[in-house]
């Protein structure tokens, strides 16, 4: 149901994949109309049975849409669907918000926003945190960069998708906020990796360590929601290791242009490569637990 102070609104989502999909069919489910496109149309399918318009080009979606929602998947796609030709930026109505919630550069989200406010539009840079079950039971952490006024108009809609919504300052704001979280979950995921891999060559049952230390203060939302998948021999992807290597590279060119050295961030870095080296680059970060078991 929408809420009593928020009208119906038209809205273009582009970017129908893992997260995507749960995100756009929440809008559909509150009441809004939903105009989506993706680069494979059968990743929408299930949307469009639900009610979602489609759109053969995004700059088509966002024509029709007050606001614009975006998740992709490398800043190079986030680029091209806004600035390229035809894209969002030339086509969306004049005073539109763009969103764009994919995880990409701050310095990216910046000049979409410069370009936008070009054309009479607003941006936002709102990446997400909480993976495909967050996703899946709306309850992403949002981090937003970007102009007041229009977070506060944006804000009912990310309330759909989210719980934890936090403007963190101007454009590139939420984008380098993305970074110092997945700086976190980096030396995060090699921390319970390493942990269930000792246990188990201890002769441990790392399933029931993990009950022990799930509860305590090693825990973290990697140990609990993606240590029992990997020691399952689940590896689908609930976040891509493709696309958690495209963070970790942009984390690491932000800490230099920053002169900072981030020495567990670079080591995060060298073992995914491993990771992505064995053809796994396609399954959920927790594979990272089977390069360790396999080691």
């Amino acid at each position: 149901m929408l809420s009593t102070v928020m009208a119906p609104h038209s809205i273009a989502f582009i970017g129908t994949g893992v997260m995507g999909r749960s995100m756009a069919g929440h809008l559909i489910k509150a009441g809004h109309t939903v105009h989506v496109h993706n680069r494979s149309r059968e990743k929408a399918a299930a949307l469009i049975e639900g009610g979602a318009v489609w759109h053969d080009t995004p700059g088509s979606a966002a024509a029709a849409a007050d606001f614009v929602i975006t998740i992709v998947g490398f800043p190079a796609d986030v680029e091209q669907v806004y600035l390229g030709e035809g894209g969002i930026v030339a086509s969306a109505r004049p005073g539109a918000v763009l969103i764009d919630m994919t995880t990409s550069s701050p310095a990216l989200a910046r000049r979409i926003a410069q370009a936008a406010a070009a054309r009479g539009c607003s941006a936002l840079d709102a990446p997400v945190s909480g993976g495909d079950i967050g996703a899946k039971e709306a309850r992403l952490v949002i981090m937003v960069g970007g102009d007041e006024a229009a977070f506060a108009k944006a804000r009912p809609l990310l309330e759909i998708m989210g719980k934890n919504i936090i403007l963190q300052g101007p454009a590139g704001a939420g984008q380098h906020t993305k970074m110092a979280n997945q700086i976190t979950i980096a030396a995060a995921m090699l921390a319970w990796a390493e942990a269930l891999v000792y246990a188990k060559r201890a002769g441990l049952d790392p399933a029931r360590v993990l009950e022990s230390i799930g509860g305590g203060a090693a825990t973290s939302w990697s140990l609990v929601n993606l240590a029992p998948r990997a020691l399952a021999g689940n590896f689908a992807p609930g976040f891509y290791v493709k696309h958690f290597l495209k963070d970790v590279r942009i984390a690491l060119d932000s800490a230099a242009e920053l002169k900072l050295d981030l020495p567990g961030l670079a080591l995060a870095k060298q073992l995914y490569d491993r990771v992505a080296a064995k053809g796994w680059e396609d399954c959920g970060t927790q594979v990272i637990f089977r390069l360790y078991d396999e080691s």
